[in-house]
């Protein structure tokens, strides 16, 4: 039972045991939470604690309410944590500049992750986009997802997401032709396993891009 000394406490307490009863039931996006009055049953708590949470989360986007159908789970890459602690925390230069550092390292080490991994370097997708470089515009976003994706982290990707929306969405553009080159010979390079090389493209590229569209 959820001690009721502490309302912050039980705050926290109710939304621990959402995560880990979404986790349990393997509630996907979309999917249906218990009504407040299971919840309050199941947590011990009163069906106003309940409520209370429930909107909480909902004002972040993390769940949604339906008149007459119920409450659903929200894609976490919608949710308005972004928008909120961007006003509340992002506004140091220093801490934007944080955001960028993480995320390029996130970057890096699924370029490592694949280069080391022969099935990761010879995946078929890179032959895919060697292809759309040579003959079409190409998205920065469209490889550099692909990339975290391949790597197989889900967490890495979920944490990729939240960053590139703090960035300001840095790769939203085409592609240069200059930019493109240096992508043909980066996922060559990627596909012979080439970490050094590939890495050292991959900060060439980022200093490329204009500094304009990687602002926050």
């Amino acid at each position: 039972m959820i001690p009721k000394n502490n309302s912050s406490k039980m705050f926290l307490e109710i939304v621990k045991q959402l995560r880990d009863l979404i986790n349990e039931e393997n509630v996907a996006v979309g999917g249906k939470l218990p009504s407040e009055r299971e919840l309050a049953e199941r947590l011990q708590v009163g069906r106003s604690t309940v409520r209370e949470a429930l909107r909480s989360l909902e004002l972040l986007g993390l769940i949604e309410t339906r008149r007459g159908e119920g409450t659903f789970l929200s894609d976490f890459r919608k949710h308005q944590l972004v928008e909120l602690l961007s006003t509340f925390i992002l506004q140091q230069s220093k801490s934007k500049e944080d955001v960028h550092k993480t995320r390029e390292t996130l970057e890096k080490e699924a370029v490592r992750t694949i280069c080391v991994s022969d099935s990761l370097s010879k995946h078929s997708i890179w032959d895919s986009f060697l292809i759309r470089l040579n003959n079409e515009e190409v998205l920065r976003e469209d490889i550099i997802r692909e990339i975290i994706i391949i790597s197989d982290n889900r967490l890495t990707l979920k944490i990729w997401f939240l960053l590139k929306q703090f960035a300001g969405e840095p790769y939203k553009n085409q592609m240069s032709l200059k930019e493109k080159d240096i992508w043909i010979q980066l996922l060559n390079s990627l596909k012979n396993g080439d970490e050094v090389s590939t890495i050292n493209l991959y900060i060439q590229w980022l200093a490329i891009i204009p500094t304009d569209q990687i602002s926050l």
